[in-house]
């Protein structure tokens, strides 16, 4: 199944995608609908169907509890950013106002100068667990979406710490759609990811050359905390950043971003400068 969150008179609403078609589920959002034990039932359920054209499509996962990101979780990136391969996943997190819809706009904020791009598989959870083995892991994942992790890297580079450049409101597209894991690869490897800036190919690479792969991380992320469904796992850009080029290339106002991965569908985002 392929399943969205809409944006209809101030509300939201989840949905099933078929064709040309959206069939409305009985939840708010996906998230909701993945807190029932029986979503699969309620997603595949009968419902009014709407016209998929000029439906306004928000953030996939309206509130997540958890929002986990990885770096440094390709190698051609780790290299193009001068750091060693890690023995470990890099792990951050981002507040759930990062998120907006996958045809959004994004504002280019005043007080940075350095606005990067960064295609990602994100992984969300449907079924929860803690101290999850890994062999077990992909049991717990609900489906597989696109994410771009838009980073200020004047504010990520202030310290050691990234959250100050990950966390901006509004800044990290996810969607368009969770295509259900049954309907892709296990583990979603093997995908092709991009991401072009008007026109121009910056990042293709494939989720096969995930350093840490799906099941890894979230038995990883597990040990720490109780994984909940709706929770959003990042797992980690390609090479291609702006800021690993020579000379680095910045996203600004005015150009479009789109952020691909096969087989899920793709983000469409104009960069606005603040009003």
């Amino acid at each position: 199944m392929k399943l969205a969150t809409i944006r209809q008179e101030g509300r939201t609403h989840a949905v099933r995608i078929e064709g040309d078609e959206a069939v409305l589920v009985d939840a708010p959002d996906v998230g909701s609908l993945l807190h029932r034990d029986d979503w699969r039932t309620v997603a595949a359920a009968t419902g009014e169907r709407v016209p998929l054209a000029g439906l306004d499509i928000g953030p996939l996962v309206v509130r997540p509890t958890r929002i986990v990101c990885v770096g440094l979780n390709y190698a051609g990136h780790i290299r193009e950013m001068g750091r060693e391969l890690p023995t470990s996943p890099t792990l951050f997190s981002k507040f759930a106002s990062a998120l907006t819809g996958p045809y959004d706009d994004i504002d280019v904020p005043v007080a940075s100068t350095k606005v990067d791009w960064e295609a990602e598989l994100a992984v969300v959870i449907g079924t929860a667990g803690r101290d999850i083995d890994p062999v077990d892991a992909l049991d717990h994942v609900a489906g597989y979406t696109v994410l771009n992790d838009v980073s200020m890297r004047d504010w990520q580079n202030r310290t050691t710490q990234w959250l100050a450049g990950k966390s901006w409101d509004g800044s990290t597209p996810i969607g368009p759609v969770l295509v259900t894991a049954d309907e892709l690869p296990a583990g979603a490897a093997g995908l092709r990811i991009t991401c072009e800036v008007d026109g121009e190919v910056m990042q293709d690479d494939n989720t096969a050359d995930l350093l840490f792969d799906v099941a890894h991380l979230i038995a990883d992320i597990s040990v720490m905390t109780r994984l909940e469904p709706g929770d959003v796992i990042a797992t980690g850009t390609p090479n291609g950043v702006g800021a690993g080029r020579t000379p680095q290339v910045f996203l600004q106002p005015g150009q479009v971003m789109r952020t691909r991965i096969e087989g899920i569908g793709e983000l469409i985002n104009r960069i606005i400068a603040p009003v």
